[in-house]
């Protein structure tokens, strides 16, 4: 993988965009510290379904660990919690 800084990334970017779109990798870097990666873009079956809702903001990800929900979904009823030591006794 080849590792690039910013101010070079930016004089030579349709070049370096051709060596993306032949499929190779490129680091990122600001001052020699890596920030960034650019990939091939795959299109896959999954990422065909998902990336209209990403477009939509019905869901988001930003590549790292998922955080869990930002607000409770209201719902009727017992709670999961409830329900798992209910089915347990």
């Amino acid at each position: 993988m080849e590792s690039i800084g910013i101010r070079h990334l930016k004089e030579n970017l349709s070049r370096y965009m051709k060596q993306v779109k032949s499929g190779q990798s490129i680091v990122i870097t600001d001052r020699k510290k890596e920030i960034a990666v650019i990939i091939p873009f795959e299109r896959t079956p999954v990422k065909e379904k998902v990336w209209p809702l990403i477009q939509s903001g019905m869901v988001q990800w930003s590549g790292g660990k998922p955080k869990g929900m930002s607000h409770r979904i209201p719902s009727k009823g017992k709670s999961v919690s409830q329900a798992v030591i209910e089915d347990r006794r």
